[in-house]
């Protein structure tokens, strides 16, 4: 009885065959995939086991002492080893899962260093006794293959008390497409510019040709996931023609994982190209999850890899996102947990706010409400909105690019960090979206932005026009994070870890371009709202704090 209490306030759900461990997690198959076959019994998955970590509310604590720069224990990171010490598994945990998977014939499994995952290679027919209710099809999209299960799954009650979720059974790879758009160019005037280029940003971030890194302990990194790979013919070719202003480098020095085959992606291409102009001359890494199995989920493979090395880049950029309701609450709390051992050994993690404005969910016949994205709604990452020159040809004041996601959280609540200045934005706005729309009570995200609108790529060695998304703010920003730990680490102080509690006690007016003009879109096919939220002065849902100034930016964060 004490068990079956445990797991309902967990809220799990209870069947009498088992434990669902996801009952909210989303089975339909989204749109532009196609059920093709019944996967035979003897066809291979590799699923992944999420065990239950120890010390979580210490983990907690620990990540918002190091994170506050007030605090005496701020920069104060843990190593890889420390942590692994810190929330490893139970000797019970470990023993209770693996003598489940051994009962079943379950002994080609992988740890990581943290010992908080097991990835287990068998075939479908044991995954389908070892899980009740799963049933394996194929499906494809294009050249996209996914082995997935469009059934709930459960287990035993005493597993559940030892796993979180399990991860290659339902969740489909999300579709990302950098906007390309089109502009009218025949009032372009002499001495106006013709998109976005790193010459364009460094003019408007205040960079100087000499704002290049050179500490040799200092990284950044950017991941890729299916069916985008980045090329490096493509990035020499991207620094011959926009590279010529500032000390960089033309090379990827670590590539983890698997490029795969195929023509280089626009997104992958976006990111290593910008991050690596912004953040120039910074040893850059790239993790490329391609999904070496159809089973696995690629996102999932690369917080893996952060808990599996030792040494990592300090800064990490990926364009990536989910909506909220897609997603089960145990597989997101989780995530948001990798996120925390991230912060605790010092990484700075951005994402991409979406370039779906506020989104639209009907909830019933003419009712909606606004769709937060994740990770971009976790407390534990930095999230990076958009925005557009007032003037598309000329270096003007920013202004909201009306595809910027941003919101409030439906799953987390608002961190600490931010209550009083989303309090402030809350009591202040005038004009505000109806209060059924969004969580007032959430986290709020974007925490930033940067320009998101008309930037050049070169791409299969051509350079293409108008590029534009939340996957082009994301890696400028980063660059920018990753100039100023290079700074930081040649006065001995470490890098900046997790941003956002130190982010939210600047005097952030004078460190950002605050963006106060422009309004996200709430639907794109539905417009029964027409706009969500709007920019104004100081903080706000669209934007957050505004757009880098670099140079005071510097200066708030070298004490």
């Amino acid at each position: 009885m004490r068990v079956l209490l445990l797991l309902l306030a967990a809220g799990v759900g209870i069947s009498r065959g088992g434990v669902y461990l996801e009952p909210d997690q989303r089975v339909r198959v989204p749109d532009g995939w196609t059920k093709v076959e019944r996967v035979s019994g003897n066809d291979l998955v590799v699923l992944t086991f999420a065990l239950k970590q120890q010390n979580v509310r210490k983990l907690q604590e620990l990540v918002e002492r190091v994170s506050d720069p007030d605090s005496p224990q701020y920069g104060q990171y843990l190593t890889l080893d420390s942590l692994s010490a810190l929330i490893h598994p139970s000797a019970d945990t470990l023993w209770t899962v693996r003598s489940w998977l051994e009962e079943h014939g379950v002994q080609q499994c992988e740890s990581i260093q943290t010992g908080d995952f097991l990835q287990c290679e068998m075939p479908v027919s044991t995954a389908e006794v070892l899980l009740p209710g799963v049933r394996f099809h194929r499906y494809v999209r294009g050249t996209s293959s996914v082995i997935r299960s469009e059934s709930q799954y459960s287990v035993s009650s005493e597993i559940a008390q030892h796993i979180e979720f399990v991860g290659g059974l339902h969740r489909f790879p999300p579709v990302r497409k950098v906007l390309v758009r089109s502009e009218n160019k025949t009032d372009v005037k002499a001495g106006f510019h013709l998109g976005v280029t790193p010459y364009i940003l460094r003019q408007r971030y205040n960079l100087t040709t000499g704002d290049v890194g050179s500490h040799p302990n200092n990284s950044q990194a950017c991941a890729q996931f299916l069916e985008q790979y980045f090329s490096q013919a493509d990035l020499s070719e991207f620094m011959k023609l926009f590279g010529k202003d500032f000390g960089h480098r033309s090379e990827v020095d670590h590539v983890v994982g698997q490029q795969g085959a195929g023509k280089a992606g626009v997104e992958a291409s976006l990111d290593v190209e910008y991050i690596m102009s912004t953040g120039a001359n910074i040893s850059t890494w790239v993790f490329t999850n391609a999904g070496r199995h159809e089973s696995q989920e690629p996102f999932l493979e690369w917080m893996l890899l952060l808990s599996n090395l030792s040494s990592l880049p300090w800064v990490h950029t990926i364009s990536y996102g989910d909506d909220e309701d897609s997603l089960s609450a145990a597989y997101m709390q989780r995530i948001n947990m990798e996120f925390m051992k991230a912060g605790a050994r010092g990484l700075t993690i951005l994402f991409a706010s979406g370039d779906d404005g506020a989104g639209c969910k009907q909830v019933m016949k003419n009712k909606n409400t606004f769709r937060p994205s994740f990770p971009a709604s976790s407390p534990y990452v930095t999230t990076v909105g958009g925005t557009s020159f007032k003037d598309p040809f000329q270096v003007t004041y920013e202004v909201t690019d009306y595809i910027s996601g941003g919101g409030f959280s439906n799953v987390f609540p608002m961190p600490s960090y931010q209550v009083s200045t989303v309090s402030q934005f809350l009591n202040a706005t005038a004009k505000l979206p109806p209060e059924n729309y969004y969580n007032r009570s959430g986290r709020a995200y974007p925490d930033v932005a940067a320009l998101s609108d008309n930037y050049w790529v070169v791409i299969n060695r051509f350079p293409i026009p108008w590029v534009s998304g939340t996957s082009a703010s994301t890696p400028v920003f980063g660059g920018i994070l990753s100039l100023i730990n290079d700074q930081r680490l040649k006065k001995g102080l470490p890098p900046l870890g997790f941003l956002n509690p130190a982010l939210y006690k600047l005097q952030a007016e004078s460190a950002f371009y605050d963006v106060t003009e422009g309004c996200h879109v709430a639907c794109f096919d539905d417009l029964v709202l027409g706009e969500g939220f709007c920019a104004g002065p100081g903080w706000d849902p669209v934007t957050g704090w505004g757009t880098p100034n670099y140079p005071k930016l510097l200066k708030a964060f070298l004490p």
